[in-house]
């Protein structure tokens, strides 16, 4: 596809050590691009042989883009949301399975706000007790509850969830400088401070439990658990900014 074609639906996923499970994640969201869909993959300087299973695949719309040094996956979902061409852009892991469906439960949503999140389910594994919290359609105008409870972390925004469209991509990128997790939460405060989030009650992702998931399986030390909360309410603030400076 030439730079010129226009691209309806990116994908942005980071991979890092994914190669036993990234090529089924694959299979299930090419099974739901169409033609003039895309696929961005960032690496994050895998060691194992995550970009030769991306590679043979040999799909010409997944784009490739391998990075020379481990940066983290805040900093590769950036760079693949950056490199998005499409006028809907989705999020994705690499170890979970896309449910038949996701791509248009999320474009519909993205008719009517600029932001989409949706519930999922889980498989490998029994979901804990913050993974069985869903989000309901009805608490989508509750903007302000939604700023609250993401702030304290019990509002179940997950990155592997969310859907925006590309015009939302200048009040999030860049990402702020100091954050260095919770890429997800990020975009949930934009959206709710712009009051542009719509939630998806149906879940649309499988999410794989495994060893190996950055997301945290227990409750965290409370020093870590206070980093957080500071960093996402500077995250506010500079939400904050760019809202006020495109008025």
């Amino acid at each position: 596809m030439s730079a010129k074609e226009t691209v309806r639906v990116s994908v942005c996923m980071a991979t890092y050590n994914g190669q036993d499970y990234v090529a089924e994640q694959i299979a299930s969201i090419l099974d739901q691009l169409s033609p003039d869909d895309e696929l961005v993959v960032v690496d994050d300087a895998s060691k194992d042989a995550t970009t030769d299973v991306v590679r043979r695949i040999k799909d010409p719309r997944i784009i490739l883009l391998p990075s020379g040094e481990n940066q983290g996956y805040v900093a590769s979902f950036e760079k693949a949301i950056a490199a998005s061409r499409g006028a809907y852009i989705m999020l994705s892991d690499q170890d979970d399975v896309w449910i038949p469906g996701r791509l248009d439960k999320l474009l519909k949503a993205l008719q009517t706000k600029a932001f989409a999140a949706s519930n999922f389910t889980v498989f490998g594994g029994p979901a804990n007790k913050l993974q069985k919290v869903q989000l309901k359609e009805a608490d989508s105008r509750r903007w302000l509850a939604n700023l609250v409870t993401t702030w304290i972390g019990i509002r179940p925004y997950y990155g592997c969830t969310m859907a925006f469209r590309a015009d939302a991509k200048r009040l999030i990128l860049p990402f702020p400088s100091f954050l260095t997790e919770t890429h997800d939460q990020w975009i949930a405060i934009v959206a709710n401070l712009n009051r542009e989030m719509a939630h998806v009650e149906s879940a649309t992702v499988a999410r794989r439990l495994h060893e190996q998931n950055t997301t945290p399986k227990s409750r965290r030390p409370v020093s870590v658990i206070i980093r957080a909360r500071v960093m996402l309410l500077r995250a506010f603030f500079v939400a904050l900014s760019r809202k006020l400076q495109t008025r």
